[in-house]
């Protein structure tokens, strides 16, 4: 979808509606929006949620910028469906869409009378694959292994779980999966409850590293032996890794998605056609390679695709 020409003079003006900034994740998030704003001389407005279930206060700020006169609207929802109707007036006036880390309903957007113009983030399936592959490699043939899942129903979480089985489908023995909701602390109890009920236990995949951190904590109070995997690529996570506590995460980039986002409105404002979709990039990190994560922290070791910068670069020629 491409944008209307009556917007592709506001290309320099960008309003951003993402998750609550609690959450070193969406910090990380913003520091990509803004920095690449400053590098492509843009101005963006960028408004967060108060917290992870601030859904109705998101919409309503993503509702007070629809109001004004932005070339892109780039949005981070927190669910499928809680900024489809904010988004219609945006629709109307037929400014581009671009959706960033969690996806907007497609029928559900449809329904209401638009399409985003092109969806940037984590293939959840390909980073659990990522994490599934490294335990099978650390772990004997039919070793047991519990799983810790985020928000019961959590697309994300639920992407990431589906990643790691098909990865060890018939190579380990997943013993159990529970939820702990993204929170340390309860999957600290989860996983002292696993330990005592499979004391052969040989590791746990958490699908985030907030998670991970906690199992780990249990594991180290336990005297066990017990790899841990978690998933997003945290600072804590790094430096737990680094210093040879938690065995491994698969680090996805926010600040990459922030950046990629506000490059493909950019691109999508001055009335370039955007790919339906781009997927960001991720990493598996371990003990060799912990230390040069985080002397890049929050940006990738190294060269990754960038169709948007791609673009940009094209038309600045």
């Amino acid at each position: 979808m491409s944008a209307s020409s009556a917007h592709a003079a506001d290309a320099s003006k960008v309003a951003a509606v993402i998750k609550g900034l609690d959450n070193p994740f969406f910090q990380y998030m913003r520091q990509g929006i803004d920095a690449q704003a400053k590098a492509l001389n843009v101005t963006v407005n960028v408004q967060a949620a108060t917290g992870m279930g601030d859904a109705t206060g998101q919409a309503d700020r993503l509702s007070a910028v629809a109001m004004q006169d932005y070339g892109c609207y780039l949005v981070n929802p927190i669910s499928v469906s809680n900024l489809v109707q904010a988004l219609v007036p945006v629709a109307q006036k037929k400014a581009p869409i671009v959706d960033i880390d969690s996806s907007i309903d497609a029928a559900q957007a449809k329904a209401s009378g638009f399409a985003v113009n092109t969806y940037i983030g984590t293939d959840n399936v390909v980073a659990g694959a990522l994490a599934g592959a490294e335990m099978v490699r650390l772990l004997p043939q039919g070793s047991k292994v519990a799983l810790i899942a985020g928000i019961v129903g959590d697309v994300g979480s639920n992407a990431r779980i589906k990643g790691f089985k098909q990865a060890a489908e018939g190579k380990l023995d997943i013993v159990e999966m529970v939820s702990a909701d993204w929170d340390r602390e309860k999957a600290l109890t989860a996983a002292d409850t696993i330990m005592r009920g499979h004391p052969d236990l040989k590791g746990f995949f958490t699908a985030n590293d907030t998670m991970a951190l906690g199992v780990e904590r249990a594991v180290l109070t336990a005297g066990k032996d017990i790899k841990v995997i978690g998933l997003d690529g945290i600072t804590d996570a790094l430096k737990s890794i680094a210093a040879g506590q938690l065995t491994a995460t698969v680090s996805q980039y926010p600040y990459v998605v922030g950046a990629m986002g506000l490059e493909a409105c950019v691109a999508a404002a001055q009335g370039k056609t955007l790919p339906a979709s781009v997927d960001a990039p991720v990493q598996l990190i371990t003990k060799a390679n912990a230390d040069t994560a985080l002397k890049n922290f929050p940006q990738p070791a190294g060269p990754y695709p960038d169709p948007f910068r791609d673009m940009l670069a094209k038309g600045a020629q």
